[in-house]
């Protein structure tokens, strides 16, 4: 199998990834999706990076999406988009991956589907995200619409500082995400669903027993084994986004209620490993090799 990944950097997850390939025949080329160029010429479209044809390779593997500008954002997701009606296999999906980087389109899919994700009010004005605020009953973790590891989210739970808060983002033109907090012991689970199954599961618990529970930003954790609806809920928010592996965030309210809180369908895998001992890189391979096949 003759592998591309688009990334932006070595890092652990590639170099994992890359082992993963060679170990089992394959080659593995990792680019920088920044290179990515797309050129419309005499009715044809090829999209290359750093010289290459992507429609050459047998799969393409997007690890990162980094962010960027509007603009930049549009123009990477075009180009995914055009290569894939060129018949090119991609993992994640294009429409995974467009649906998952988004949170309101995730929010939205997850509501749509019948799961139980927070109340989530998304809007553009500061004086509508203070009424949103209010309505959410004063207590709320602003996100940014895109990001990851906990990057640029925040608790508000005080008028005086949400005003703040939103009056400063107003500046940048930000998009409003608000999500209403709910009530739990610093303590979230993060599944890893690969191909229509949960590969594993973790519990994250949060350094200081606050609400971030990211393993990137500090937070700690430990194999854990679903429930049944645990699971349940898992698989469908991944086929809530049409995601072929995804990391699955799970939160359990005071009454035992279950939310999911949020589809990454460009998951990062470190922390699960670290706790499981699983090779997550070649289970991902594993499956690559298959649904690279015509």
């Amino acid at each position: 199998m003759n592998a591309i990944v688009l990334s932006a950097g070595q890092g652990w997850h590639n170099a994992e990834l890359q082992r993963a390939f060679g170990e089992r025949g394959h080659t593995c080329a990792l680019l920088p999706i920044a290179r990515t160029r797309v050129m419309v010429v005499d009715g044809r479209v090829r999209v290359e990076n750093s010289g290459r044809d992507l429609a050459a390779a047998d799969i393409v593997l997007v690890r990162i999406f980094p962010r960027g500008s509007l603009e930049q954002t549009v123009y990477r997701m075009d180009a995914l988009h055009l290569l894939a009606a060129q018949g090119t296999r991609l993992f994640n999906t294009p429409t995974a991956i467009e649906r998952t980087v988004d949170k309101l389109y995730t929010s939205g899919l997850l509501a749509q589907a019948g799961l139980p994700t927070p109340r989530t009010i998304v809007c553009e004005r500061a004086d509508d995200a203070i009424a949103a605020f209010a309505e959410l009953g004063g207590d709320v973790i602003v996100k940014p619409l895109f990001g990851s590891m906990g990057l640029g989210m925040t608790r508000v739970s005080d008028e005086d500082v949400a005003y703040r808060v939103f009056k400063a983002l107003e500046i940048e033109r930000a998009v409003y995400y608000l999500q209403k907090t709910v009530a739990h012991d610093g303590r979230d689970i993060r599944a890893f669903v690969l191909d229509g199954q949960v590969l594993a599961a973790i519990e994250r618990r949060a350094p200081d027993g606050g609400w971030r529970t990211n393993v990137a930003r500090g937070g700690q954790a430990r194999v854990i084994a679903l429930a049944a609806r645990q699971t349940e809920l898992c698989l469908r928010a991944a086929q809530a986004v049409g995601a072929g592996y995804a990391g699955v965030d799970l939160l359990c309210g005071p009454d035992g209620s279950q939310h999911v809180l949020e589809v990454n369908g460009i998951p990062g895998w470190q922390g699960l490993q670290a706790a499981t001992g699983l090779d997550v890189a070649g289970h991902i391979v594993d499956h690559l090799a298959q649904y690279a096949l015509p």
